[in-house]
């Protein structure tokens, strides 16, 4: 096997042939350049001597042919252009199976295969059911949020999956899934699958679609109940009202849900999905167009935050918890990873003030693992970070900085001192 590279423009002035012809297996001599300039204090000399033992044999050899053809110079332009076109081709096609998109190159999210409306729930409501759920996920993360604050940990135990390097779902774990502990990526509690992929596969018929989370499985009938996360949280907030342990706490009480349908439809397209849009953009004008409703929106988001402690009011509804789950996020992964970069989440006072009050509610915090968060982005979304590089975690996204004084609870107690001034 031989290895085609194109020599120097010095080397084809010179007529020698255009290509050389090195067999890939043969070793190549250390090669030693005199310097023409001396050192003088202000120039980094850097030793062209190959050190075998800090390299692998393939980065010596590649490193080898560098040196001998270009010398210190970057390489031609041919080849540069040659490497961007090529990746560049690869990088849309993987894409392309990451994260549909439409002919504008706008990223389109598949819809969930498994629904679960309220009136189907009401008729047949299963009695054992499992969660499965990740911690890097934000739709998973909404269920692990209303599942603690409704005290539903004993009634839909779960199991938590982490992303696999190919980018599917596994079980490698045995972390802990107890009230009131800190989540870990566990083992298949349910069915003892390996994989989140083999468990879609026992339904009857099988499956051979995206195997997401959150997915809530039916142990009785051995079938996805529901995979889609909003249906999920509602049936967690309605479906065990009464049942032993049951919190009572309604997240989506009906004199409001006018106001949280209000929310979602505007926090939904260009916020949750939004930084999606950004990240998953295939094109300039996709990008543009969706960065720009993210970033109007946040606006719009810190300007009503600045008089109202939660979205509907001084009640904490589903329509927090979905924003919340994408804000706790922002700067430690949307911020870079996705090019939302306009603002940090930190410049926002109202919106970072608005995320520490909802971070710091009994459990909540529980439920968030920044490692397992930056480690589901950074290291699997290959196409966006090829190096797998994970950047060190912002100050501001640490435990310490998320609990400090909010103070958020005073903007109730002002409401109500402007109405009774009003009256």
């Amino acid at each position: 096997m031989f290895l085609i590279v194109e020599e120097s423009k010095s080397k084809r002035a010179q007529k020698m042939p255009t290509s050389l012809l090195l067999p890939v297996s043969l070793p190549l001599p250390n090669i030693h350049r005199k310097s023409k300039k001396p050192n003088n204090g202000n120039v980094c000399h850097v030793s062209p001597r190959i050190r075998m033992s800090h390299q692998t044999p393939n980065s010596d050899l590649l490193t080898t042919i560098s040196r001998l053809f270009w010398g210190k110079s970057l390489p031609p332009q041919l080849l540069i252009s040659t490497v961007r076109y090529t990746w560049n081709s690869t990088w849309h096609l993987m894409m392309r199976q990451l994260a549909p998109s439409d002919p504008s190159g706008s990223y389109s999210r598949p819809t969930s295969n498994f629904r679960s409306n309220s009136s189907s729930r009401q008729k047949t409501r299963p009695i054992n059911l499992h969660l499965y759920a990740a911690l890097a996920c934000p739709w998973a993360h909404r269920t692990l949020i209303v599942r603690a604050l409704k005290n539903l940990e004993d009634a839909i135990p779960t199991s938590i999956a982490s992303a696999g390097l190919d980018g599917s779902w596994e079980f490698s774990g045995a972390g802990v899934v107890a009230a009131g502990q800190v989540l870990a990526p566990s083992s298949d509690r349910a069915n003892g699958c390996k994989t989140l992929k083999e468990v879609y596969r026992l339904r009857k018929g099988g499956y051979d679609g995206r195997s997401t989370v959150p997915m809530l499985w039916d142990m009785e009938k051995r079938d996805v109940f529901c995979n889609e996360s909003y249906d999920i949280i509602e049936f967690f907030n309605s479906g065990f009202d009464g049942s032993e342990g049951d919190s009572g706490l309604d997240l989506n009480p009906p004199s409001l849900k006018g106001k949280i349908e209000y929310w979602n439809q505007i926090i939904y397209p260009t916020v949750n999905n939004g930084v999606y849009r950004c990240g998953f953009a295939q094109s300039q004008e996709a990008y543009d167009v969706a960065v720009n409703g993210l970033f109007s929106t946040l606006e719009m988001l810190e300007a009503h935050l600045a008089t109202s402690r939660y979205l509907c009011g001084d009640a904490l509804t589903l329509a927090d918890i979905c924003l919340f789950t994408t804000l706790i996020r922002f700067d430690l992964v949307y911020n870079v990873l996705f090019k939302c970069t306009k603002k940090k989440l930190l410049e926002y006072p109202n919106l970072h003030g608005y995320t520490r009050d909802i971070y710091q509610i009994p459990k909540v915090a529980a439920t968030c693992d920044f490692n397992a968060i930056m480690d589901g982005y950074y290291r699997i979304l290959f196409p966006l970070n090829p190096g797998s590089i994970r950047p060190a975690l912002p100050s501001g996204c640490e435990h310490e900085s998320l609990a400090k004084l909010h103070n958020r609870e005073s903007l109730v107690l002002m409401g109500k001192q402007s109405q009774v001034f009003v009256s």
